[in-house]
């Protein structure tokens, strides 16, 4: 039994300390970046679908502005045109507008003084298309002129360019940000280990003149440091998406904001940060190990 003891008591101990007072603060720095790295992600994902409504949002719709002639009402004028336009392949519903609802699309460029009995107020229909088929403005303008109705189609044409250009910026400044953090993030990880590398240079230098062979000590020390690199990116990865999952919670079907329209699958792209930091964390470490090892005698 007492031998037993004695083989207990020697038995020895790991050739790095299982902790070390320097890598709270790396992790803590990894962590971080993770975490702004997986919030400007999100942002990006949510920036690409806002820019993909709007411009389906123009393409699915359009408007009509119908002229009564002499011998109708403009409502009865705005009922006809939406009669004949809903029998067209490619339009999903035709809806006429009320006066009360043309006065108040008018109300917030003219004001509701301007506003009289007597205006001449346009009456609009406007169209759900079918985004799929949509049909041409020439083809609902024929269509209104065989039935002998007067108006102006209004397919959007002349905004979808703008808008798509619009969102397409939208699009690159976001991938472009989270390319820049990305990046930074990697550099700093890279710079990070390679500094607490530097600090262990000690250990290294025992390891190397006891006999230990190179691939032995760059291995050892990418083990240790991609341990350090997934726990830092697990919890920048975690506090993100929770971050994420709350603004989508109280954000309701929008996310975020209509403008930022964020998805429950969004939250996804967190996943990968504790292996590309555990990836980043380990070849860096691996590469500084090399370095110093080689410059020793």
């Amino acid at each position: 039994m007492s031998e037993f003891f004695q083989v207990a008591r020697w038995k020895p101990g790991p050739l790095l300390p299982p902790r070390d007072s320097r890598d709270g603060a790396l992790v803590f720095v990894v962590a971080v970046l993770c975490f702004l790295a997986c919030l400007t992600g999100f942002a990006a994902l949510a920036a690409n679908r806002a820019a993909h409504g709007w411009t389906s949002q123009l393409t699915g719709s359009a408007t009509v502005v119908v002229r009564a002639r002499a011998n109708e009402t403009p409502d009865s004028a705005a009922a006809r045109a939406a009669e004949t336009l809903a029998g067209i392949k490619g339009v999903v519903e035709a809806q006429a507008l009320t006066r009360e609802k043309a006065e108040a699309l008018l109300e917030p460029w003219i004001g509701k003084e301007a506003l009289v009995d007597d205006l001449p107020t346009p009456r609009l229909v406007t169209l759900e298309l079918d985004p799929k088929t949509p049909p041409t403005a020439d083809t609902l303008d024929r269509a209104l002129k065989v039935a002998g109705v007067e108006a102006t189609v209004d397919d959007h044409s002349r905004w979808i360019a703008d808008i798509e250009r619009a969102a397409n910026l939208a699009r690159l400044a976001a991938l472009g940000v989270f390319a820049l953090i990305a990046a930074a993030t990697a550099a700093v990880i890279a710079f990070a280990t390679r500094a607490g590398l530097a600090a262990r240079r000690d250990v290294i230098e025992v390891l190397h003149f006891s006999g230990a062979e190179q691939g032995f000590i760059t291995g050892l020390f990418q083990n240790r440091f991609a341990t350090m690199g997934a726990l830092a990116g697990l919890l920048g990865g975690a506090g993100a998406a929770i971050i994420g999952a709350v603004a989508r919670y109280f954000g309701g079907g929008a996310g975020v904001a209509p403008v930022l329209p964020l998805a429950w699958i969004d939250l996804l792209a967190a996943l990968p940060a504790p292996v590309v930091a555990a990836l980043i964390a380990g070849l860096s470490a691996r590469l500084a190990a090399s370095r110093i090892v080689g410059e020793m005698p």
